[in-house]
């Protein structure tokens, strides 16, 4: 019966943990955001890709091998 006692105060505990957690994230607007990430899959990849690079096709002058050699090194 002692170890009921201890599996209940462990999750009441837990679940304090959870709730004070959620609260200060909710106080920060974490959730505030609701329309936006599903709203972004719609968009094309590509034009991202041409924002960041500046190209169309979103290569730089040195080639994608070269960005993976460059990244292993």
């Amino acid at each position: 019966m002692d170890i009921l006692y201890l599996m209940i105060l462990c999750s009441v505990s837990l679940a304090a943990v959870f709730l004070v957690v959620f609260i200060i994230y909710a106080r920060k607007g974490q959730f505030e955001d609701d329309e936006s990430p599903a709203v972004r899959i719609l968009f094309d990849s590509d034009e991202i890709k041409e924002n960041e690079s500046g190209n169309k096709d979103g290569k730089n002058e040195k080639g994608e091998n070269n960005k993976i050699e460059e990244k292993s090194e």
